[in-house]
């Protein structure tokens, strides 16, 4: 899979080079938002499925481009020209600022609390970590209990297995991403490679073929093969809020192919685009989803992917120091005894 996605993007960098290339050293205004509107046009990945008209796009910032903005009015007006993509993988870096679109988490609620879930993890002495993960036994220690909150943050196989061993006598697993915006993809498939018997299709991959809108290879399938180390076969839960995102909506994919996994919480946030970076004319990064990934269907997942079962953190429990979405998932696991 890795190695597809290597070439996906020496692909891609080698057509973003070739057009580097014909430029020249331009610095105006108009000269860079040409560039990065004409960037966007022949490698963004989404324009048909988010049915976004680009030209019209132009059409409406073309003219509120001119040669007295200084660079931070430029700035402002090419992010949020950006905006219009609706894309948490689309940012324009500058030395000042960064570009960013986070309506995918910030419009809706977002059940979680760390304050509560400290109720749950206890005391520092009171839970052990490992990498970027936290875990401990709930429910009298008949459930295992994973907090995840970034794939940036790595874990090895062999601290996988002490925690798998950690949790033998437990009947069932809950695995807690909320609030983790991504990472690095081989993260979460260390983890998600503890759940399947079996070589299994978890989904797609394709690349732009030329400079149309609608010009994409055909879909290359992703599979996730088990690992030879510990396995999981056991009920596990994965809890899921908006600001799942990125690395974290693909771990959701991954996992809700497993036959033993129930998804358990609120929609992810999504960002299912395959980032990539170019660079205007005046030295600012422009990164943005370039290839797209798709789900064992060949559908989309850019805006998210649904729980299996729908729950949020409702205020009562939240003034009781209760969390909703574990709450559900003991009694879940519970009744899956």
């Amino acid at each position: 899979m890795y190695r597809r996605i290597f070439y996906i993007v020496l692909y891609i960098g080698i057509l973003l080079t070739a057009c580097e290339a014909e430029r020249t050293d331009m610095h105006s205004p108009r000269e860079n938002f040409e560039a990065l509107w004409k960037i966007m046009d022949e490698y963004y990945c989404f324009f048909d499925y988010k049915q976004i008209d680009w030209q019209e796009v132009y059409d409406r910032y073309s003219p509120q481009v001119h040669e007295s903005m200084d660079q931070y009015e430029l700035f402002d007006l090419l992010g949020k020209m950006l905006e219009e993509l609706k894309d948490g993988h689309t940012n324009l870096i500058s030395s000042f600022n960064t570009s960013r679109y986070w309506a995918w988490y910030e419009d809706y609620p977002a059940n979680f609390s760390s304050d509560i879930l400290n109720n749950y993890l206890g005391k520092s002495n009171e839970y052990k970590q490992v990498g970027g993960i936290k875990y401990r036994t709930l429910d009298e220690g008949r459930i295992g209990y994973i907090y995840y909150g970034s794939f940036a943050t790595g874990i090895g196989d062999s601290q996988l297995d002490d925690i798998f061993d950690y949790f033998k006598a437990c009947h069932g697993l809950i695995i807690d991403i909320r609030d983790n915006g991504g990472g690095t993809l081989s993260n979460s498939d260390r983890i998600a490679s503890r759940f399947p018997d079996e070589k299994t299709l978890v989904g797609y991959i394709q690349h732009k073929t030329g400079r149309g809108h609608a010009r994409f290879s055909d879909p290359y399938p992703i599979y996730l093969l088990p690992s030879e180390r510990i396995h999981w076969t056991r009920p596990v839960v994965v809890l899921t809020n908006r600001r799942c995102y990125s690395a974290a909506n693909n771990f959701v994919q991954k996992m809700s192919r497993m036959s033993q996994a129930t998804i358990l919480g609120d929609r992810t946030g999504g960002g299912s685009g395959f980032p990539f970076h170019s660079e205007l004319p005046n030295g600012w990064s422009i990164r943005f989803s370039a290839s797209p990934m798709l789900n064992e269907k060949k559908e989309h997942t850019e805006f998210g992917i649904d729980p299996d079962i729908h729950v949020s953190l409702t205020t009562e429990d939240s003034m009781k120091g209760r969390d909703t979405l574990i709450e559900r998932a003991i009694h879940f696991l519970r009744l899956s005894e």
